[in-house]
Protein backbone atom coordinates (compact mmCIF):
# COMPACT_ATOMS: atom_id res chain seq x y z
CA UNK A 1 0.00 0.00 0.00
CA UNK A 2 1.25 3.54 -0.91
CA UNK A 3 1.43 5.94 1.72
CA UNK A 4 -0.24 8.89 0.62
CA UNK A 5 1.14 11.54 3.68
CA UNK A 6 4.81 10.98 1.60
CA UNK A 7 3.39 11.49 -1.70
CA UNK A 8 0.76 14.36 -0.88
CA UNK A 9 3.68 15.45 1.50
CA UNK A 10 2.35 19.18 1.68
CA UNK A 11 -1.19 18.41 2.90
CA UNK A 12 -2.97 18.38 6.59
CA UNK A 13 -3.59 14.45 7.17
CA UNK A 14 -5.58 15.54 9.92
CA UNK A 15 -8.54 17.01 7.47
CA UNK A 16 -10.87 14.28 5.99
CA UNK A 17 -8.43 12.41 3.33
CA UNK A 18 -5.20 14.22 3.31
CA UNK A 19 -6.89 17.52 2.40
CA UNK A 20 -7.84 20.55 3.98
CA UNK A 21 -11.53 21.34 4.19
CA UNK A 22 -11.59 24.68 2.21
CA UNK A 23 -9.36 22.70 -0.71
CA UNK A 24 -12.70 20.60 -1.48
CA UNK A 25 -15.08 23.98 -2.47
CA UNK A 26 -15.64 25.93 -4.96
CA UNK A 27 -14.14 29.80 -3.97
CA UNK A 28 -16.51 31.70 -2.16
CA UNK A 29 -15.77 34.61 -3.78
CA UNK A 30 -17.19 33.01 -7.00
CA UNK A 31 -20.13 31.10 -5.03
CA UNK A 32 -21.04 34.95 -4.08
CA UNK A 33 -20.91 36.33 -7.52
CA UNK A 34 -22.97 33.97 -9.04
CA UNK A 35 -25.72 34.43 -6.04
CA UNK A 36 -25.28 38.35 -6.49
CA UNK A 37 -25.43 38.26 -9.82
CA UNK A 38 -29.12 36.21 -9.42
CA UNK A 39 -30.48 38.62 -6.69
CA UNK A 40 -31.87 41.88 -6.88
CA UNK A 41 -29.05 44.76 -6.23
CA UNK A 42 -29.83 45.98 -2.62
CA UNK A 43 -30.07 41.87 -1.88
CA UNK A 44 -27.67 40.97 0.96
CA UNK A 45 -26.15 37.58 1.40
CA UNK A 46 -24.71 36.42 4.61
CA UNK A 47 -21.62 34.84 5.48
CA UNK A 48 -23.55 31.54 6.43
CA UNK A 49 -25.69 32.03 3.66
CA UNK A 50 -22.47 31.72 0.98
CA UNK A 51 -21.02 29.12 3.35
CA UNK A 52 -23.75 26.95 2.73
CA UNK A 53 -24.26 27.18 -0.40
CA UNK A 54 -20.52 26.83 -1.45
CA UNK A 55 -20.60 24.00 0.43
CA UNK A 56 -24.04 22.62 -1.48
CA UNK A 57 -22.49 23.50 -4.92
CA UNK A 58 -19.55 21.47 -4.36
CA UNK A 59 -21.46 18.60 -3.21
CA UNK A 60 -23.67 18.76 -6.24
CA UNK A 61 -20.44 18.81 -8.72
CA UNK A 62 -18.79 16.64 -7.19
CA UNK A 63 -21.81 13.87 -7.31
CA UNK A 64 -22.35 14.54 -10.78
CA UNK A 65 -18.77 14.05 -11.89
CA UNK A 66 -18.42 11.02 -9.88
CA UNK A 67 -21.56 9.54 -12.02
CA UNK A 68 -19.73 10.94 -15.13
CA UNK A 69 -16.04 9.53 -14.27
CA UNK A 70 -18.28 6.04 -13.65
CA UNK A 71 -19.21 5.93 -17.08
CA UNK A 72 -16.17 7.01 -18.41
CA UNK A 73 -14.28 4.13 -15.91
CA UNK A 74 -16.34 1.44 -17.79
CA UNK A 75 -15.74 2.50 -21.10
CA UNK A 76 -12.21 2.83 -20.33
CA UNK A 77 -11.52 6.39 -20.89
CA UNK A 78 -9.24 8.33 -18.92
CA UNK A 79 -10.62 11.73 -20.48
CA UNK A 80 -14.59 13.28 -19.02
CA UNK A 81 -16.08 15.59 -21.56
CA UNK A 82 -18.73 17.59 -21.29
CA UNK A 83 -21.41 15.07 -23.44
CA UNK A 84 -20.13 12.58 -20.08
CA UNK A 85 -21.51 15.31 -17.78
CA UNK A 86 -24.84 15.60 -19.91
CA UNK A 87 -25.38 11.98 -19.67
CA UNK A 88 -24.44 12.25 -15.66
CA UNK A 89 -27.62 14.82 -15.22
CA UNK A 90 -29.84 12.28 -16.87
CA UNK A 91 -29.01 9.45 -15.62
CA UNK A 92 -29.14 10.99 -11.84
CA UNK A 93 -32.64 12.25 -12.66
CA UNK A 94 -31.93 16.01 -14.21
CA UNK A 95 -33.76 15.52 -17.30
CA UNK A 96 -34.98 19.18 -17.09
CA UNK A 97 -31.45 20.43 -17.58
CA UNK A 98 -29.78 18.46 -20.25
CA UNK A 99 -31.06 19.53 -23.37
CA UNK A 100 -30.27 22.89 -22.02
CA UNK A 101 -27.13 22.12 -21.23
CA UNK A 102 -26.37 19.73 -24.85
CA UNK A 103 -27.61 23.04 -26.50
CA UNK A 104 -24.86 25.35 -24.34
CA UNK A 105 -22.52 22.45 -25.13
CA UNK A 106 -22.89 22.54 -28.64
CA UNK A 107 -22.83 26.52 -29.17
CA UNK A 108 -19.79 26.56 -27.17
CA UNK A 109 -18.27 24.04 -29.50
CA UNK A 110 -19.15 25.91 -32.51
CA UNK A 111 -17.62 28.87 -30.26
CA UNK A 112 -14.62 27.58 -29.94
CA UNK A 113 -13.83 26.05 -33.29
CA UNK A 114 -14.66 29.27 -35.12
CA UNK A 115 -12.15 30.70 -32.67
CA UNK A 116 -9.61 28.47 -33.68
CA UNK A 117 -10.51 28.85 -36.72
CA UNK A 118 -9.35 32.58 -36.82
CA UNK A 119 -6.70 32.15 -34.92
CA UNK A 120 -5.78 30.17 -37.93
CA UNK A 121 -6.48 32.82 -40.26
CA UNK A 122 -4.65 35.16 -38.17
CA UNK A 123 -1.60 33.17 -37.99
CA UNK A 124 -1.68 32.78 -42.09
CA UNK A 125 -1.59 36.50 -42.42
CA UNK A 126 1.07 37.12 -40.18
CA UNK A 127 3.32 34.72 -41.67
CA UNK A 128 2.60 36.22 -45.19
CA UNK A 129 2.89 40.18 -43.79
CA UNK A 130 6.48 38.87 -42.55
CA UNK A 131 7.14 36.70 -45.52
CA UNK A 132 6.21 39.32 -47.88
CA UNK A 133 7.93 41.98 -45.48
CA UNK A 134 11.04 39.97 -46.41
CA UNK A 135 10.77 40.03 -49.85
CA UNK A 136 9.76 43.58 -50.30
CA UNK A 137 11.93 45.19 -47.08
CA UNK A 138 10.18 47.38 -44.81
Amino acid sequence: MVDTNNILGSFDSSEEGGFKEHDKFLPIANVGRIMKHILPQNAKISKEGKETMQECVSEFISFVTSEASEKCHKEKRKTLNGDDICWAMGNLGFDDYVEPLNRYLHRYRELEGEKANQNKVDIGNKNEESLLGRFYGP
